[in-house]
């Protein structure tokens, strides 16, 4: 026997509150943000016999909405407060409109766009956790040339919060997807860039050659390479492009990369920098560029010959002497502007004991609060230090740095080459 008590009014509510609790369990499972919103949209118009839906989402950072997905519709954005989709974002208020081209908020721009008459529409704020405004769901003309009413609007609200935790947790599965993305990408990278690092350094009779490179970041833009050109002569290359992650990473790869094409063909040191110039300049956005060292170690007069693009200050430690020389560049840097004349290459004569050593800025810069390693802990370290041999020179200076910086995160990229003469 039926509950007169119970009006039709009720009974559609108690139905329409059971579908709300199947859908719920529906909305709660996982699933990527298109899937999210495409079955927000459905149930919207499942459950509030609408003929269409729309979820327009909030960009928070460009204080607009957006069309991601909808049942016919483009991706279409306008300001937050525009339309009454902005107005129901900016009050947070379900309204509801019955007769739209009677109503001055309404926006016609988008029926003209797509061909579609919109006659009447209930728009509801999604409205996440921690109050989290997340977008706005529309509904558009009711079925049966009907019009929303009291009892569709609480229906939509309570649809509007349920529909916003799971475009929250669909939102927050596709970053975390995306940050596991970048970090294979990066750890590839990582491996790639690594992998062009020499293995070891050349061997010459009479040398020590040794080179260590510590990216900022999963990626760096600093380089250093050492290249045999024969059994008597090893080319150097320590370069450093501005900024540190995948885009310098990219920039000294290419230099390594032109610079090993070089050596192939035998082209001298100054057509080699004239040339990684003009082509770094074409390559480069403006505000770019690379600071280089590129030098040939010859055993046969013991001489390094050598071109600095900005790269400075290079170390030269003479065997019994208790000061430490400062070169500077000899050369602006590269990719600044085409046509960078290149007359002649600087000489180092290395005597037994007599160390050089090549170091990119982030050295130098590496901080502890607003104090930097600076250039004089450099010299010290390299003085006092002397004895020992060029890997261990290294090693050595990594650790001091480590103990300086005292758990700051290195800001920079680290790079250093050391040749050290001993007898022969």
């Amino acid at each position: 026997m039926q509950d007169e008590s119970v009006t039709p009014e009720k009974q559609l509510d108690v139905a329409s509150l059971w579908r709300l609790l199947n859908i719920t369990r529906q909305l709660a499972r996982p699933m990527e943000l298109e899937a999210a919103l495409s079955n927000v949209v459905e149930v919207a118009r499942d459950v509030l016999a609408a003929d269409r839906g729309t979820v327009f989402l909030y960009d928070q950072d460009r204080d607009e909405l957006y069309l991601k997905v909808a049942t016919a519709e483009e991706e279409i954005r306008f300001a937050a407060d525009k339309g009454i989709a902005g107005e129901c974002a900016q009050s947070r208020l379900c309204i509801n409109v019955s007769d739209c081209y009677n109503d001055s908020r309404f926006n016609r721009e988008i029926d003209q766009q797509t061909g579609y008459k919109t006659r009447c529409l209930l728009s509801v704020p999604l409205i996440g956790i921690d109050e989290e405004l997340v977008g706005v769901l529309q509904v558009l003309n009711k079925q049966d040339d009907q019009v929303f009413g009291s009892v569709d609007e609480e229906i939509a609200m309570a649809l509007g919060a349920q529909c916003a935790v799971t475009i929250q947790r669909a939102n927050l599965i596709e970053e975390y997807r995306e940050k596991e993305r970048m970090e294979r990408d990066l750890a590839i990278a990582r491996d790639i860039q690594q992998g062009v690092f020499p293995d070891a350094m050349p061997s010459m009779n009479g040398y020590e050659l040794a080179g260590w490179s510590q990216p900022a970041e999963e990626t760096g833009g600093d380089i250093y390479d050492a290249i045999a050109l024969d059994e008597h002569r090893v080319l150097i290359l320590l370069g450093d492009a501005t900024g540190h992650g995948i885009g310098p990473a990219l920039c000294v790869t290419q230099v390594r990369s032109m610079c090993r094409m070089a050596a192939r063909l035998q082209t001298g040191l100054e057509a080699t920098m004239m040339h990684i110039n003009d082509q770094l300049e074409a390559d480069l956005s403006a505000g770019r560029f690379v600071t280089a060292f590129l030098g040939v170690l010859d055993a046969r007069d013991n001489r390094v010959r050598y071109c600095a693009a900005g790269q400075a200050p290079m170390l030269y430690l003479k065997a019994g002497d208790d000061t430490v020389t400062l070169l500077n560049s000899t050369l602006m840097p590269l990719g600044i502007m085409p046509g960078l004349e290149v007359d002649n290459t600087e000489s180092l004569q290395l005597e037994p004991g007599d160390l050089f050593v090549i170091m990119s800025d982030g050295i130098f810069e590496a901080h502890r609060g607003s104090e930097l390693f600076g250039v004089e802990r450099v010299c010290d370290f390299f003085l006092e230090h002397r004895e020992l041999g060029a890997a261990e020179l290294i090693g050595g200076l990594d650790g001091v740095l480590r103990k300086f910086m005292d758990g700051t995160p290195q800001a920079d990229d680290m790079t250093v080459v050391v040749v050290k003469r001993i007898a022969g």
